[in-house]
């Protein structure tokens, strides 16, 4: 059965230019119907999800705000699909470079809750280290401390604000910090294996020396 594609459509906004114009442009670099053409360098790109188109909407012009490239999909199994994670796929051709730097889902969707898109994303080894935020339009503790639980960063009770997005940049700073940690620490391990490798070497080596010498006095 052949799957509908719907497009979705990312706006860039581009930095002042000389003459202090902002000037807009669209990309057309699209692979299933998803717009994959690369962020610029001092961007950040969010996933939104949510089945409301108004919310939807309002979530996506907040993020455009705060100079996000922002993809926004109408359910879990499109976001899956956005990141190559959707069962139908056997391999994610296309979505190998793919960045994103945040997550931002609606918990009451049909077909898939923001929180079973949760659990998705914390399973794949690729895009568990991505931030998750969850909205809903309902303050529920057991549902907040589940999605906390479950690896979620924050979340957001709707109407989405504007102080709310200004928060979430926060997360990918961490998230950004804690990466590069990790990176400096498996950089050092390397060069702390190395050493100890070639510590190993030149004592036996010197063990060798001292044998030849030893038995060189007994020759």
């Amino acid at each position: 059965m052949k799957r509908k594609q719907r497009t979705v459509a990312t706006e860039h906004e581009v930095a002042h230019g000389r003459n202090g114009v902002v000037s807009m442009h669209w990309r057309s670099e699209k692979i299933d119907g998803f717009d994959l053409s690369p962020p610029d360098d001092e961007q950040v790109h969010v996933l939104a999800v949510d089945d409301s188109l108004v919310d939807r909407k309002v979530i996506e012009r907040l993020l455009k705000i705060s100079c996000c490239k922002v993809t926004a999909v109408d359910s879990g199994i499109r976001a899956l699909q956005f990141l190559g994670l959707d069962e139908e796929k056997s391999s994610s051709v296309g979505f190998d470079d793919l960045k994103v730097d945040l997550i931002i889902t609606d918990y009451c969707m049909p077909g898939m809750t923001g929180y079973e898109l949760l659990k998705k994303i914390k399973e794949s080894s690729t895009f568990r280290e991505i931030p998750v935020v969850i909205m809903s339009s309902e303050n529920v503790m057991a549902r907040i401390d589940r999605c906390l639980e479950e690896g979620a960063e924050d979340f957001i009770v709707k109407p989405v604000k504007l102080s709310d997005v200004k928060r979430l940049r926060d997360y990918m700073t961490a998230r950004e910090f804690r990466v590069k940690n990790q990176q400096i620490g498996n950089n050092n391990n390397i060069k702390n294996n190395n050493k100890r490798r070639l510590s190993a070497r030149r004592n036996i080596w010197n063990g060798i020396v001292f044998v030849d010498d030893l038995l060189g006095m007994f020759a």
